[in-house]
């Protein structure tokens, strides 16, 4: 059932763009005449939400605010790609890179350039260069990552090196619109990749500077709605992730720390501290404002830097966020008191009383639920001062509407242990019933090891685009988290590497037991998309079939990954109500 969206935002609703920027008193300002993209679209469409949810002074020194940015409008785009006759280039299908770098040999139109160069001359702090296409967080069809963001720490001393980071910077989003996997994304959805456009956004980055690194005490990313709620919480009760620095460890599935609001101070569901500590964050990302690095304008993470947890001990950032695990006692102790391994936990963060910083996004969440007509989806990023009785800055980042599926489908548990059955699973995501899949492609256990994850990632982008183009959906079953920034805990791919897939098992083995996937954008897409998504924990309760997987014809393989063809499709079904989900041969 589709859900009612808010209403469009237009052009007239802002300022164009002033020179000064900061200085301008515009927070939220445009530049061309074209359309502002999805995502700039929603928070244009959340700005008075804000300031009526979160008035000056309601949670204590926390200040909401949409930091300040400017949108290059989608004319701007059709510019740049008509004058240089770019989509002769995209319709060779180039690699990402010679792409890219046809992109960087192309100019941007006149118009936009005197802009850029004012922008580059005034601002002397990081921004994010950010994608904004016309089908980014559209409810069904969201794009949710699939396009990219470039960080620029814009501290060069002089103004032409800014202008030209800058430049480079807005020249690779505009290029990730026809990247590969924004292109398998559009054969997924049959949407025509003619019918895209991008606008940019150039947006300040929150967060605060420390010696040569950039970046905010805390990311997080906020639904409304919990697929996967544990202890006493409900699905409505929502879900939060926190993370330190940058939101890219979130967003990409790293490790990071999950609550439910209504229950903060619940750990999650890990059988020892020993495990605890091994699965949450142990670094955090960053904008490089040190020595500059390798001069690489086609790579995303080019003035980012990946940094561990001392350094944010010596920052000075970590009293607020970190727990310390005392051996003698095998227990946990919020801040950083005594002598430890650290552990980020967000205790003290999230238990200060004078900070409240829980309700504040538990109020959030319900506003903007009312003002889509749907659960949500929140990103945010926050500085926290040395002394929390200063002012504390929450960066509303970007909102999006979630799918939940409220048709009725019943999965008896003995269901789950049926003959024919190869998969079964209390711990699903989705709704409904899939009898259209021949296809499965899974990851072989016998031969699997956690060291080459990125190896079977690109041998999965092969099958993913040979069944594609075969208009071949089919079932995935893969070892690890799938779409996980860290090859240790999963396979590191992309969402457009496995589009194809209509339903997706992730499976733990003893060589790779990790809690389910819960990346921003890899999670957004997996929800929308109503892709049905088994978690299967390995128990003898409900073991996959691997034996009857392995007696089937197979129609390809390689060194990981085996492909099967079925006489007859496969049955699915998943019951959204009790989480759990079925595949039957």
């Amino acid at each position: 059932m589709e859900m009612p969206k808010p209403k469009k935002s237009s052009l007239s609703r802002l300022a164009e763009f002033d020179r000064d920027f900061f200085e301008s008193g515009h927070q939220f300002t445009y530049i061309g005449s074209g359309e502002l993209g999805g995502k700039a679209g929603g928070l244009v469409g959340i700005r008075d939400v804000l300031s009526k949810t979160a008035p000056e002074g309601a949670y204590g020194p926390i200040h909401v605010e949409i930091p300040t940015l400017t949108v290059i409008a989608t004319d701007m785009f059709d510019k740049f790609i008509e004058r240089n006759k770019l989509l002769e280039v995209v319709r060779q299908t180039p690699r990402d890179d010679l792409l890219a770098h046809a992109f960087q040999k192309a100019e941007l139109p006149a118009e936009l350039v005197g802009d850029l160069r004012a922008l580059a001359n005034k601002v002397h702090s990081p921004v994010a260069v950010r994608s904004s296409s016309l089908l980014e967080d559209a409810m069904f069809e969201p794009f949710a990552g699939v396009y990219s963001t470039k960080m620029v720490p814009n501290n060069q001393f002089d103004s032409d090196s800014r202008f030209r980071a800058l430049v480079e910077a807005v020249k690779y989003v505009y290029a990730s619109t026809y990247f590969r996997c924004a292109r398998d994304y559009h054969r997924a959805t049959s949407r025509p990749w003619t019918e895209e456009k991008m606008a940019v956004i150039i947006q300040e980055v929150v967060g605060e500077r420390h010696g040569d690194r950039f970046y905010p005490t805390v990311s997080g990313v906020a639904r409304s709605y919990n697929f996967y709620p544990t202890g006493h919480s409900k699905p409505h009760d929502g879900v939060v992730s926190l993370a330190l620095g940058l939101g890219k460890t979130i967003v990409d599935g790293g490790r990071c720390w999950t609550y439910s609001p209504s229950f903060p101070y619940a750990n999650p569901p890990y059988a020892s501290v020993g495990e605890l500590i091994d699965m949450t964050q142990s670094d955090f990302w960053a904008v490089n404002m040190g020595k500059p690095p390798a001069y690489d304008p086609t790579k995303e993470t080019e003035y980012m830097c990946k940094c561990g947890l001392k350094d944010a001990e010596d920052d000075g950032v970590m009293a607020y966020l970190a727990s310390t695990y005392d051996a003698g006692s095998d227990k946990l102790y919020s801040g950083l008191g005594s002598t430890g391994p650290r552990m980020l936990t967000f205790a003290p963060l999230l238990r200060l009383e004078e900070l409240p910083i829980n309700n504040l996004l538990k109020a959030l969440l319900v506003a903007c639920e009312e003002e889509y007509d749907s659960a949500v989806e929140l990103e945010f990023a926050m500085s926290v001062p040395a002394r929390i009785s200063n002012r504390l800055r929450l960066g509303f980042l970007q909102v999006r509407p979630m799918f939940v599926s409220d048709a009725q489908v019943d999965v008896r548990e003995d269901e789950l242990h049926l003959p024919r059955a190869i998969v079964g699973s209390e711990r699903v995501l989705g709704n409904g019933v899939v009898d259209t899949i021949r296809d499965i492609v899974y990851v072989k256990p016998d031969v699997f090891d956690a060291a080459k994850t990125r190896e079977i990632g690109h041998e999965l982008v092969q099958f993913n685009q040979r069944l594609l183009d075969e208009s071949r959906p089919y079932l995935l079953i893969v070892l690890g988290r799938l779409g996980t920034s860290d090859p240790w805990l999963g396979i590191p791919v992309e969402w457009g590497d496995v589009s194809g897939a209509k339903v997706i098992v992730e499976a733990a083995t003893s060589k790779m037991n990790v809690d389910l996937s819960q990346g921003s954008h890899f999670f957004h897409n997996v929800t929308s998309l109503q892709i049905c998504y088994f978690s299967a924990d390995g128990t003898e309760k409900h073991p996959i079939r691997w034996e009857w997987l392995e007696k089937q014809t197979c129609s390809s393989e390689t060194e990981h990954v085996r492909h099967l063809s079925l006489d007859a499709p496969l049955l699915v079904k998943v019951d959204g109500r009790s989480g759990r989900g079925v595949v039957i041969a």
